[in-house]
């Protein structure tokens, strides 16, 4: 029996799938391929009411959660994701944060128990593409959660052997520096904020781009879901995952 088209991207807390996938999601929807995105967090530790963080007064988990997975599903709804599936961990927050030592902290599951669980829904939809972070969290990023969701998603696509191919999402180094300078030409706030010589991906690292210019509105829209956040527009490109599994090269990114 023929397998549908489908692409699987998995991403560790609402937001992240417009950050970075957005485009490819609202492209390939479009085009008729079924999209499934898989979040592995609840994002408790994200800001809450009035912008307050976690640690302080008047910052409650559960309500934070409760509101970020309400503007998930909203940005899925603008960039028409076929299916949405929770893990429901929590968040760990940000490298060296408190809640990284929360015994029931994304980062400190054992990778082969949620590796489990995505490895089913990987057998339920049977994904020919894959898309999720690079083993820094994407581009030097770092974030515990992130880190988790690459040796997840790796260890679920090869206990399976499902996806035909595995793509990693990725800044292009060349990419960010022009989108500072656009931002201090357009007169854009930035401060004195330079990136480090080594954020983002090296350039020659990405090998597949995707044009995804005819979603940017969908893509504004759906950041904008995630009011809570703050969250604002970002650039990104791919990159595939070496696998000697697979042979085939065909290439497909986007942001």
């Amino acid at each position: 029996m023929d397998r549908q088209l489908t692409l699987m991207v998995v991403h560790a807390h609402p937001d992240d799938e417009c950050l970075s996938t957005g485009g490819i999601l609202a492209r390939y929807t479009e085009e008729g391929i079924r999209t499934v995105l898989v979040t592995c967090t609840n994002g408790e530790q994200g800001d809450g009411e009035g912008g307050v963080k976690p640690g302080e007064p008047g910052h409650d988990d559960e309500a934070v959660a409760r509101r970020r997975l309400g503007e998930l599903r909203e940005s899925v709804a603008h960039l028409g994701v076929d299916h949405l599936e929770l893990l429901g961990y929590r968040d760990s927050g940000m490298d060296g944060w408190d809640g990284n030592g929360h015994p029931d902290a994304f980062a400190n599951v054992p990778v082969e128990t949620a590796a489990a669980r995505l490895a089913a829904l990987m057998e339920h939809y049977r994904p020919q593409v894959v898309v999720t972070y690079d083993e820094t969290g994407g581009g030097g990023y770092g974030h515990p959660d992130h880190v988790q969701t690459h040796r997840v998603t790796v260890a679920a696509a090869e206990r399976t052997g499902i996806p035909d191919k595995l793509y990693y999402t990725a800044i292009p180094r060349s990419a960010i520096k022009r989108m500072f300078e656009l931002m201090r030409e357009s007169g854009a706030d930035v401060g004195d904020f330079t990136p480090s010589d080594d954020f983002g991906t090296p350039d020659e690292r990405v090998t597949s781009v995707l044009d995804v210019s005819p979603y940017v509105e969908r893509k504004l829209k759906a950041l904008r879901a995630h009011e809570s956040q703050g969250r604002t527009s970002s650039c990104c490109g791919c990159r595939r995952r070496r696998s000697s599994r697979r042979s085939r090269t065909r290439r497909s990114s986007g942001c």
